[in-house]
């Protein structure tokens, strides 16, 4: 069970934020001010995590081989070396824009680049029972499985279970695999990571609230929702925090909603479980801690 509030100064301390977009506006800033500009505000905060885990909303790639849709992004791959020294060791693949440049994109972002920055992919594989599976983070025996999956149609997009790319598995299929990881790994917590809701909607639809439920009592211990880009509310389920939209972290939109985001700290311990809720600012695509 979770509580609001610090319990134990021995913790596997996680932080969760929204959308990284490395292209469009924020490329326009970075060539301006240059990559560490964009992370300087956070990057005391993340030093005192065990792990900092964001929404890499665009592939990173060399590769310019866009797919046929109405928003596509592109990194540089040179970019994801301030990315981990600024405290990000995870990001998160399971999403809409992963996809952008193809399918060898995708393979590029993680073999070539992730990988050799020391950034661990989460909602990624060979293939889809692969991409699925959780990502492990372990402390001082404290352990917590990580699961991802972008629960929306992927613009023209084939799905192709065989092929490497993101986990695409539905809410049934992730309450079968958290009772089966859950009941052949009693001592882990689960935290599921989702891509899902309507974009800019400040509400969480009737569906997520459901999902929400159907996940917990399946066994997440916590659940974490992106791709709104705009916060949406948050709330305990049978002591369990489920945020629907933590918001953008890194982005360029201007719209009022779309420039606050929520950096959540969850604190895992032998004693208690704790969750925190950090408020942040995006600032010509910077993110700058609210006092």
């Amino acid at each position: 069970m979770f509580s609001g509030c610090r319990k134990s100064k021995h913790t596997l301390k996680i932080y969760f934020v929204g959308d990284l977009l490395l292209d469009r506006g924020v490329r326009e800033q970075i060539n301006r001010k240059g990559i560490e500009a964009i992370f300087a505000n956070v990057k005391p905060v993340f030093a005192k995590a065990d792990a900092v885990v964001a929404n890499l909303e665009c592939p990173v790639t060399r590769a310019i081989s866009p797919v046929n849709k109405k928003y596509i992004f592109r990194a540089e791959p040179e970019w994801l070396k301030e990315v981990r020294k600024c405290g990000i060791t995870h990001l998160v693949m399971a999403n809409n824009h992963t996809n952008d440049q193809g399918r060898d994109g995708i393979k590029e972002t993680y073999r070539n680049h992730l990988m050799s920055n020391d950034l661990v992919p989460v909602g990624y594989g060979t293939n889809q029972d692969d991409a699925c599976k959780p990502v492990i983070l372990e402390k001082d025996g404290i352990k917590v499985a990580l699961f991802a999956s972008v629960l929306l149609t992927l613009e023209n997009w084939a799905y192709l279970p065989d092929s490497a790319g993101v986990c695409q598995a539905s809410v049934e299929e992730l309450k079968t695999r958290i009772r089966d990881f859950k009941a052949a790994h009693t001592d882990y917590r689960i935290i599921v990571i989702l891509h899902w809701g309507a974009e800019f909607q400040e509400t969480p639809l009737p569906a997520q609230r459901q999902q929400a439920e159907e996940l917990a009592d399946a066994g997440a211990d916590a659940i974490i929702g992106c791709h709104p880009h705009v916060i949406q509310s948050y709330k305990t389920y049978k002591g369990r925090p489920v945020f629907y939209s933590i918001g953008n972290f890194v982005f360029d939109q201007e719209y009022p909603p779309a420039t606050h985001g929520l950096m959540v700290e969850l604190d895992f311990s032998n004693s208690s479980d704790t969750f925190v809720v950090h408020l942040f600012s995006i600032k010509n695509c910077v993110p700058e801690m609210d006092r």
